[in-house]
């Protein structure tokens, strides 16, 4: 209880903050409106290095119970965001609008599964129809605008899942992604693609991040994450509504989701991003790094906070971890406490 009305007194604050110098600085910002098929590939190949292992879980679904806790405190932010991991980007992305989004992951699995999301948001009129094309299940009669997405989990639950609309939603991914986007896509990374639509599939609404791990290891379902509330007791995820789910399909649609392959304490990835904002005049709005430094030895810590140092932002840009967030200037200097900026 003291911690919900703690969150609540901290959204009072924020919601009292007003237009921000992100914002404003962003107006002048030349990043692009569009990019082209070519621009998008090119610049995912150049920002990123090479794929690295995640041995913890195939990592599908995020595991992050409190991303609508994080959700309720943002605030709409012009600028650019940074972020890793699967499905909770698109719930911080449709908060925040950024103007651009980069998706960094040293996994190339994950760049794969953000392709795939990039072909069925695109294809996708509405959030039925996403539903739909992701758990390959007919779409129920009767789904509006207005359905909640408590209804409408509750409702694509009690749907079976069709191997014929699996196969039409493969064939739909991959026209997309190698005919309309021309983006020139190994036979592991199509493999890949096809053993995520498979997983979703198969388990439905209810997968979740520990499907590849013991069963003591499950984390909370798709669903779960989907309709999680706040402490107002509102759901904050991408499918929440249909204008949060329609402001990541534009993005999607004008190729600013572009998904990287890299390591947070790499040499090139976090810092070329950095680079690109900055040539085009914009800022760093929001750093989502969720609990990778749960995972970093103190060496690497180190040069997830030097990468840090150098990306182009204002005095309240955010940090947003797994269980909370702060301003990116209080990330660095807890870095600077632990004297781990480098050179």
């Amino acid at each position: 209880m003291a911690y919900r009305m703690a969150l609540l007194a901290l959204v009072l604050w924020f919601a009292l903050l007003g237009p921000t110098a992100c914002a404003r600085r962003a107006e002048h910002a030349t990043l692009p409106a569009w990019l082209s098929d070519d621009e998008f590939w090119r610049l995912s190949v150049a920002l990123s290095e090479p794929a690295g292992e995640f041995r913890h879980s195939d990592n599908l679904v995020s595991n992050e119970g409190l991303f609508a806790y994080n959700v309720q405190l943002l605030r709409s932010r012009r600028g650019v965001y940074l972020g890793v991991g699967p499905e909770q980007n698109f719930s911080y992305i449709a908060r925040l609008e950024p103007v651009m989004a980069f998706i960094i992951d040293i996994r190339q699995e994950n760049r794969n599964l953000h392709l795939m999301y990039k072909a069925l948001f695109e294809s996708a009129n509405d959030r039925a129809d996403f539903l739909s094309l992701l758990f390959a299940r007919a779409r129920p009669r009767g789904l509006s605008p207005d359905t909640s997405v408590r209804d409408l989990f509750a409702i694509y639950a009690s749907v079976a899942s069709s191997s014929a609309q699996q196969n039409a939603t493969a064939r739909l991914v991959r026209e997309r992604l190698l005919t309309t986007h021309r983006f020139p896509l190994s036979s592991d990374d199509l493999a890949s693609i096809d053993r995520a639509l498979s997983a979703f599939a198969a388990d439905g609404p209810g997968i979740h991040y520990g499907r590849s791990l013991p069963p003591t290891a499950a984390g909370p379902s798709y669903r779960t994450l989907m309709t999680a509330t706040d402490a107002r007791g509102q759901s904050r995820s991408y499918l929440a509504t249909e204008d949060a789910f329609a402001f990541v399909k534009s993005l999607q649609m004008r190729n600013l989701i572009v998904p990287i392959v890299g390591d947070f304490a790499g040499p090139t990835t976090v810092r070329r991003v950095g680079d690109y904002v900055r040539d085009h005049g914009g800022v760093v709005s929001a750093f989502y790094g969720s609990n990778v430094q749960v995972y970093l030895s103190n060496e690497q810590m180190a040069a997830f906070c030097a990468n840090l140092s150098t990306l182009p932002s204002e005095s309240d840009a955010w940090y947003i971890a797994n269980k909370g967030q702060q301003l990116l200037t209080a990330k660095l200097k807890a870095c600077g406490s632990r004297r781990a900026l480098q050179n």
